[in-house]
């Protein structure tokens, strides 16, 4: 049914140990995106091994990773709040049927129209994002029961410890890269706070600072298998009323994120992922979260990151990641919770530094301001917002800054053939945005009785250009002159239909031009 390994630089090794290394990375964000959407830990931890399963198993993208994450958390706040968990399953379960209908509708195909600047400033503004959310675990609880930052000697072991996990991440590379350097600088680190029974914060008392007093002694990170239950809700219009927002936009959050990491991986290793593929590996991911009690998800860039610089490539360093994950709340929850705080921290900021793209500052120098302005704009959203939020503003603001760019650049050279018709050659598009600059060109009372438009290096793009057009003709008409298209496609031709009565089109050595496909998306 599927390749656990289909890329050329990945082999077991590689993808086993770096799946143990991202099992590892992926407890505390589920614990932690688990109390933000306001469920118990171990939905989230369901959810991680759920997604990370499916979606490596017959996703688009192998060595991406998914699981609980913060951006949809952040949507599920709402409905647990006002109708409960039940609701969330069934929130969940339908954003993963619409996420597979944009994959068999092959809508994955739209996130090519997501412009450079927005891609890069989507990237620094997670950067960003991670960086921040890690400073979270340099604060405890204080004697008035609020979160304080860390003073004194557990301060300084704290950032010890994340400086060595980084050195052990940079330098164990230049000495060896049998073993993936994070693995070893978790292992080291965790060996080293116990052995030396060193005043650092563990994943436990990261998990105890969350819950309530009562439930802080009895906190753990085991667990059973999830199980099949059907969300019970009552199936009714009003139900679907109730969910359906949520839902909607959980799709689209989960699906923005996915295919603009995917791409992100796509670049980094030189390869292509296949979206509509990644679309319907997510929602079949989400419908499955739905139907066995876990917060559903989508791509993570953080542990993505985790897992390429670690050497995972194949599908097999996610599906390793997710069994692994299983293994620690099944059997093995106490070796996990005892993984000092500082490792994974150490781990996340190395993550941070290759995740941000350093060269875009050089970047800004050479390149427009409009394009500035957007990766600016996108990066504050993104960190103040929303990521879906700030990709639709980044896409939105190019695509005017584009048409207004566009519409400047329409313009008709003009002389009389042999006929004696006056020929306007045009170049540029027409468009809504230069219909103004279309119509200001024809000199409609001194021109010839026969006129001619040459669209050989322009095309009507919209209904405005068509409407232009017409209009143009209803001119000519009232004036007892004639105007004749030529080389025009016939993808506009099929758009005329509206000014057939005063247009004659004369087509020769008409351009072809092509709708874009997707065959391998």
């Amino acid at each position: 049914m599927f390749d656990l390994i289909n890329n050329k630089d990945s082999n077991v090794k590689n993808d086993v140990l770096s799946g143990i290394t991202v099992a590892l990375a992926l407890v505390p964000e589920a614990v932690a995106f688990a109390f933000v959407a306001g469920v118990e830990p171990m939905i989230g931890l369901y959810a991680a091994f759920m997604m990370g399963l499916i979606t490596s198993a017959i996703g688009g993208r192998p060595g991406m990773i998914s699981g609980a994450t913060g951006a949809m958390a952040v949507v599920m706040v709402a409905l647990v709040a006002e109708h409960g968990v039940q609701y969330l399953f069934a929130a969940v379960l339908l954003a993963g049927l619409l996420q597979i209908m944009c994959g068999v509708f092959r809508l994955g195909k739209f996130i090519r129209l997501v412009p450079y600047p927005v891609m890069l400033g989507f990237v620094n503004g997670l950067a960003i994002v991670i960086f921040l959310a890690q400073l979270g675990q340099f604060k405890v609880i204080g004697e008035a029961g609020n979160l304080t930052w860390m003073e004194g000697s557990m301060l300084y072991i704290m950032l010890g410890l994340v400086a060595l996990t980084m050195a052990i991440i940079y330098l164990l590379p230049k000495l060896t890269k049998a073993v993936p350097a994070s693995l070893v600088a978790i292992v080291t680190i965790t060996a080293l706070v116990h052995g030396l029974d060193l005043e650092a914060r563990t994943v436990i008392d990261f998990v105890r600072d969350l819950l309530p007093e009562d439930q802080k002694a009895s906190a753990t990170l085991a667990g059973e298998l999830p199980t099949f239950a059907i969300p019970m809700v009552p199936f009714t219009l009003d139900t679907l009323m109730i969910i359906l927002p949520t839902s909607v936009i959980l799709c689209l959050v989960g699906l923005i994120e996915s295919l603009l990491t995917l791409s992100l991986i796509d670049e980094m290793t030189d390869t292509r992922g296949r979206g509509n593929k990644e679309c319907i590996g997510q929602g079949v991911a989400n419908t499955v979260n739905g139907f066995f009690g876990g917060m559903g998800g989508c791509a993570m860039i953080g542990q993505s990151m985790i897992n390429i610089n670690s050497g995972g490539r194949g599908r097999l360093s996610g599906i390793t990641a997710a069994l692994v994950l299983l293994g620690f709340i099944l059997f093995a929850a106490p070796l996990i919770e005892m993984i000092p705080l500082a490792a994974l921290v150490g781990v996340m900021f190395v993550v941070v530094i290759g995740t941000f793209e350093w060269a875009s500052f050089r970047i800004i120098r050479g390149v427009n301001k409009e394009d500035a302005f957007v990766l600016f704009l996108v990066t504050a959203v993104t960190v103040i917002s929303d990521l879906a939020i700030a990709v639709v503003v980044g896409v939105i603001v190019s695509a005017l800054v584009f048409a207004w760019k566009a519409a400047r650049y329409i313009e008709a050279k003009t002389h009389i053939d042999s006929d004696g018709w006056k020929v306007y050659e045009l170049r540029g598009p027409v468009f809504f945005g230069s219909i103004s600059h279309f119509k200001e060109m024809f000199d409609v009372a001194n021109d010839p009785e026969d006129v001619v438009i040459d669209f050989n290096n322009s095309r009507i793009w919209d209904s405005s250009g068509i409407d232009a057009l017409d209009t143009l003709a209803d001119k000519y008409e009232q004036q007892g002159k004639k105007l004749h298209i030529r080389h025009i496609s016939p993808e506009c031709r099929s758009l005329l239909n509206k000014a057939d009565k005063f247009v004659e089109i004369n087509v020769n050595e008409d351009p072809r031009y092509r709708v874009a496909t997707d065959k391998l998306a």
